[in-house]
């Protein structure tokens, strides 16, 4: 999609062209380059002021190359390794001998020491705001309601940067005026604790709130941010805080806090018409300018000259014959948390039986919109009828695991995901060239953080009502009157429910089930959250996959070199094609004969080989890392810096 300019210039080009059309002189964009300071007419003149704001609109997400490592980490594997989404080893899942400020799991997310060039970190973007807001109201030439939607967006994006390093670290050091910028990061400020920090991003954000238009009147304006993307987040940070990362005594004012918070939230946002997306649940992501549910949706485009402005989403996601990238590694454990359409977990319906040789059988509709199987239709641009063959056979007998495979079998999980991606796309060039949006904060999580803080402070009714509004767009079947959940009532219970649901309805969106384990201490057990909760902790464990294992007409395993289902020169295949010119008798379609194929022709098991396989590689989740200490490098620097407990220092993130 091309709106919103903040992606579809690099930003120094865009405050060129804004000089150029208003007039102004070259020593202005000299200015900006020097990062000491900003040219008074910045705050005199509407253009010149949006094209600054838009400058840190692009300071914040992807641009011209120059991508923030806050997004690197986000949107690569890091985060969904650091999880149950993918498998693969990352720094936060590995054993490590000690946890060490000196080590690589001690991200310097929070800056880094200063050399001969400035970067784009958290604290270069928090003065680049505070220029603008400290001096934006010593000027009363531009109009009043500009001028606030300008300063609107600024307190935004600084509450939201305070936000994020409060998950990471807790208390960080608090700049609300332009520091020189040669200093190392955070300058001559101490950490403040963790509440006066989210305590900040949250003040910031009402004051955003009160600035900035419900809706955007332009649809060039489409990405930017509203009171109500301001309300949302605010009560993101509201349910940290509540959560037990933060809250480890379950203190009831902050739940209550949460919940006054995200019904506002709530409440603003439907007051300016956003909702819930009422059509299929996978057309979410294809409704880009107007989607009700997109309370904040980065945009993307088509350049082809300027691969960094598009969505890199398609590309990691498509099978390699596509051909794409085909880089994402879904796993069972993912597909296990999807519920079967009654709303019930796998194996505990009284309806639907569940085996794994049928586990794509009778699920939430969500799963089918989620991930492909092998049969399943996966449309592009250029080939419609596309369908994805990912399976496995034996070249000989006597071999303990499956060695041959069809050319898009590269993603060794045994499936793909199908979210998010686009049927229209083109693989022109891998998919690198899709703009497809990305909703980063949907009105379904606004639905499920209010939810959640009901049942904080037991209003457990109306929190479970909250989930069933979910399943109930989802299209799950209500047989037991509340979309499965009948059985489930008690706070603990509701609670287990809501993080489930989570897993489920944002599945591989931008770090949510990341955050989610984290905020509430999911990880292991050691502070009884998973037991609470009724859920299975990851540390100690490997995640895992399918094998979808070809056979032949006697029901045995397939051997031998050739693809069993793809037909040779004369249209044979050696055991039967998978894509027939005719269907035998009973079936009427591909999608049915796909289905025959799966029943008749694949033995599925478990596949326990895709994380390390390496002296018995299993997830390894350490405490330290429910906040970060600060890399020993930027220490040794900046001795206003107190480093983190655990991580040798004394500062406690929880104060």
């Amino acid at each position: 999609m091309k709106t919103f300019n903040i992606k579809n210039l690099n930003s120094l080009y865009l405050l060129a062209f804004v000089l150029m059309v208003s007039s102004c002189s070259d020593e202005f964009l000299q200015e900006k380059q020097d990062w000491t300071g900003v040219n008074e007419q910045v705050f005199q003149d509407e253009l010149r002021a949006r094209a600054y704001v838009d400058y840190v609109y692009s300071l914040f997400l992807p641009n011209d190359g120059n991508v923030p490592q806050w997004w690197y980490h986000s949107h690569n594997d890091d985060l969904l390794q650091t999880s149950d989404e993918y498998y693969g080893q990352t720094r936060w899942n590995q054993e490590w001998a000690t946890i060490s400020p000196n080590e690589y799991h001690a991200w310097d997310y929070i800056g880094r020491k200063m050399t001969s060039k400035i970067e784009n970190t958290t604290y270069t973007r928090i003065r680049q705001i505070n220029l603008f807001i400290n001096n934006v109201d010593d000027y009363d030439t531009m109009d009043e309601d500009a001028k606030n939607y300008l300063k609107g967006q600024m307190y935004f994006w600084r509450g939201y940067q305070y936000l994020d390093l409060a998950s990471w670290y807790g208390g960080v050091p608090i700049e609300l005026e332009a520091q020189n910028p040669i200093v190392d990061p955070a300058g001559q400020t101490s950490r403040s604790s963790a509440e006066e920090t989210l305590g900040q991003a949250m003040s910031d954000l009402d004051m955003a709130k009160q600035l900035l238009p419900g809706r955007w009147s332009d649809a060039a304006d489409w990405g930017r941010v509203t009171s109500g993307t301001a309300a949302a987040l605010k009560g993101r940070a509201a349910l940290l805080w509540a959560s037990p990362q933060f809250n480890r005594d379950d203190e009831q004012e902050r739940w209550q806090s949460a919940y006054e918070v995200n019904l506002e939230a709530r409440n603003i946002l439907e007051a300016n018409g956003f909702d819930l997306f009422q059509g299929e649940w996978a057309d979410i992501w294809d409704q880009e300018v107007g989607n009700p549910e997109a309370v904040w949706v980065w945009s993307f485009n088509t350049i082809t000259n300027d691969r960094q402005m598009n969505s890199g989403w398609e590309t990691v996601n498509r099978p390699s014959d596509q051909p794409s990238f085909y880089q994402a590694k879904p796993t069972k454990q993912t597909v296990d948390a999807f519920p079967m359409k009654d709303g019930k977990p796998i194996g505990e319906s009284d309806i639907y039986d569940y085996d794994i040789q049928n586990f794509y059988k009778n699920r939430d509709p969500r799963f089918y919109a989620t991930f492909v199987f092998p049969g399943d239709n996966y449309p592009y641009a250029e080939d419609p009828d596309y369908r994805s063959w990912n399976y496995t056979w034996f070249s000989e007998q006597g071999i303990d695991q499956p060695n041959e495979d069809t050319d898009d079998a590269a993603n060794a999980s045994g499936f793909y995901v199908k979210k998010m991606t686009n049927s229209d796309a083109s693989n022109s060039d891998r998919f690198t060239q899709s703009g497809n949006d990305y909703i980063e904060l949907r009105f379904a999580e606004v639905v499920l953080n209010l939810a959640e803080s009901a049942i904080g402070i037991n209003n457990l009714e109306e929190g479970k009502q909250g989930i069933m509004e979910i399943r109930e767009r989802a299209g799950l079947e209500n047989l037991d009157g509340s979309f499965g959940l009948a059985d489930v009532n008690s706070r603990d219970e509701l609670f287990g429910a809501v993080v489930k649901e989570r897993q489920v309805e944002l599945a591989y969106e931008r770090q949510k089930r990341y955050y989610t384990l984290k905020r509430w201490m999911l990880f292991n057990d050691d502070f009884g959250t998973c037991t609470r909760l009724g859920l299975d902790p990851i540390d100690g464990t490997r995640r895992t996959g399918f094998y979808f294992i070809a056979q032949d007409e006697n029901g045995d395993d397939y051997i031998g070199t050739d693809d069993p289902f793809e037909p040779n020169g004369e249209g044979i295949a050696p055991v039967v094609n998978r894509e027939p010119n005719e269907f035998p008798e009973g079936i009427s379609n591909q999608d049915e004969y796909a289905d025959w194929l799966r029943d008749n022709y694949f033995r599925i098991q478990v596949r326990d080989n895709l994380d390390p396989t390496d002296n018995n590689w299993t997830f390894s989740w350490y405490n330290e890392y429910y906040f970060l200490g600060i890399y020993q490098d930027l220490i040794d620097t900046n001795p206003y810096l107190e480093q983190t407990v655990g991580w040798g220092g004394t500062f406690d993130p929880l104060n």
